[in-house]
């Protein structure tokens, strides 16, 4: 049985398997993070730093759509290519994080047209890490199976990418109140599945 935090966040969440030792990332200051875009088409350290603040959590966002492990991670490495392309971003309005996150769901979505590939018994594995049971790999796809595609997103996004209903919003391109919607019925279907009692949420 699944404590009832396990999709609000908490410590043990299975869906942090895709972002453990990645909470720093929430507690950097956005202009650190929007200085860091404006510069990283110039500075390969400050492209570093991006890199290793947000790789897991665009690689999350990528899985959310692909479904492919070796897919997303091209997405990762596309999303980072792309950054450095970027002209028009504006440090001092900018929105850095969500910013980044857009790219790696436009990205996916791209990639997902052009390669998509059907794949059975997909594992899910913490990017750049080993150390997470196959049991939790595989009991996380079979969860993450029961969404559809907008609410698998959302919740990756808010879970794994640890983004405020704000952010998603933006990057979905729809109100704010439709992703808290979607997200609640996510949930709700999550621990559903889960076999957590909702009553004790």
């Amino acid at each position: 049985m699944i404590n009832s935090n396990t999709y609000d966040g908490g410590a043990d969440a299975i869906l942090n398997i895709f972002t453990q030792n990645q909470t720093e990332t929430e507690e950097q200051d956005y202009d650190t993070v929007n200085n860091l875009i404006s510069t990283c088409s110039q500075s390969k350290e400050s492209l570093a730093v991006l890199y290793n603040m947000f790789k897991k959590s665009v690689f999350a966002v990528a899985f959310s759509i692909t479904s492919d492990y070796h897919l997303s991670e091209d997405c990762v490495a596309e999303t980072f290519v792309r950054l450095t392309q970027v002209r028009n971003f504006n440090p001092k309005k900018g929105d850095g994080k969500g910013f980044i996150h857009k790219i790696a769901r436009n990205v996916a979505l791209e990639f997902n047209r052009s390669y998509k590939r059907d794949i059975e018994n997909i594992y899910v594995s913490n990017y750049g890490e080993s150390d997470n049971t196959i049991e939790n790999s595989i009991f996380l796809t079979e969860l993450l199976a029961h969404l559809n595609d907008k609410q698998r997103q959302i919740v990756v996004m808010k879970c794994c990418s640890e983004l405020t209903f704000k952010e998603i919003a933006k990057i979905m391109k729809c109100p704010e109140s439709t992703i808290k919607s979607r997200y609640k019925r996510a949930i709700a279907i999550l621990q559903e599945k889960a076999g957590v009692d909702s009553e004790k949420k």
